[in-house]
């Protein structure tokens, strides 16, 4: 049993960490009576803490927000990811959030006990961002479309389509998706009168309506994105059966470049999309396992060229490596 001190810590500990438990829940985890856990919270609210009680059955406590910052009680493993997530979020696509992470992360490691602290210096020697010209977004942006789809409110923003067209659009906003390279909003839109997903990068001045909107039957927000990019944009859509496992397949065709679906244990179903039917064709033999092209049926013909290209460059053997006095060497295969 902890004494009284660990005892609290613990408590708001546990209130942190779930919006709501019950008397005997928190009484059970920390090996205490239900009348000891009541004196508990209450020397918590004696401190400042706003803990809320629910009467009755379905009653409990909860921690509410108050005028003040709570400490924040992390255990080594939280502590670590902590560090890691904001270490990771120093070279992240939203504007302007390096800075303020690498803030909040000196702060955080000041705190740090002698033995987290060799961790997570660890962590920052071992690790190296590897960044490119991706684009950004404005923090601000995400906030605002972030409320819309808590508050459910209708949301109205400038866009940019994938061929520079501008437009001004209305939308249901349902969930913000990222994907690890880009932001995405999927939302109902209401001039085109269906789902459909925004780039947030291409998004301009978003602004709440504050008019609130019935929610509709969404789609999977994360399944919905991985159509409209992977497949969506292309001329040519293709659908693959391969005989290989679904999560040996998608180590190879992430959701934003393709959908793999299990059929069952030994195989999958592959959806994928590109401009034309060759880059598939190459992606495809570049792949390691068996597969079966269900459709288009012009992918089997490019297939079969690219078979017989392959076929005749092996058939021609290994090529003359020439040395640096002239001579000709073995052949190199």
């Amino acid at each position: 049993m902890y004494d009284t001190s660990a005892r609290l810590l613990r408590l708001l500990s546990m209130l942190q960490t779930r919006r709501e438990w019950t008397g005997p829940e928190l009484a059970g985890r920390l090996d205490v009576t239900v009348r000891t856990l009541r004196r508990d919270v209450a020397r918590l609210r004696g401190l400042g803490y706003p803990v809320r009680a629910t009467p009755g059955v379905a009653g409990g406590y909860q921690l509410a927000a108050g005028a003040t910052l709570p400490p924040l009680l992390l255990d080594d493993d939280e502590a670590v990811a902590v560090v890691l997530s904001l270490r990771t979020a120093t070279s992240h696509t939203v504007t302007g959030i390096a800075e303020t992470s690498l803030r909040a992360l000196a702060k955080l490691e000041r705190l740090l006990p002698a033995r987290l602290r060799q961790r997570a210096a660890a962590l920052r020697l071992a690790t190296v961002p590897l960044t490119g010209p991706e684009p950004t977004v404005d923090p601000a942006t995400l906030t605002v479309i972030a409320e819309a789809c808590q508050d459910q409110h209708r949301l109205t923003f400038g866009y940019r389509s994938r061929d520079g067209a501008a437009s001004v659009r209305t939308v249901q906003p349902h969930r913000v998706v990222h994907t690890g390279r880009r932001w995405y909003l999927v939302a109902y839109d209401e001039t085109r009168d269906d789902w459909r997903t925004f780039r947030v990068d291409r998004i301009d001045d978003p602004r709440s309506t504050g008019v609130r909107f019935t929610p509709r039957d969404p789609p999977d927000a994360a399944a919905f994105v991985s159509d409209s990019v992977s497949t969506a944009p292309y001329r040519v859509r293709a659908r693959v059966l391969v005989h290989a496992p679904a999560d040996v397949v998608a180590e190879r065709f992430p959701p934003t470049t393709g959908i793999v679906e299990p059929v069952d244990p030994t195989s999958c179903l592959l959806t994928t999309g590109a401009d034309s039917v060759p880059p598939i064709a190459v992606h495809l033999a570049l792949l390691g396992h068996d597969f079966t092209v269900l459709e288009p049926t012009d992918l089997v013909q490019e297939l079969r060229v690219l078979a017989d290209r392959l076929h005749r460059a092996a058939s021609r053997g290994g090529a003359t490596i020439i040395s640096a006095d002239g001579g000709g060497g073995g052949p190199r295969t």
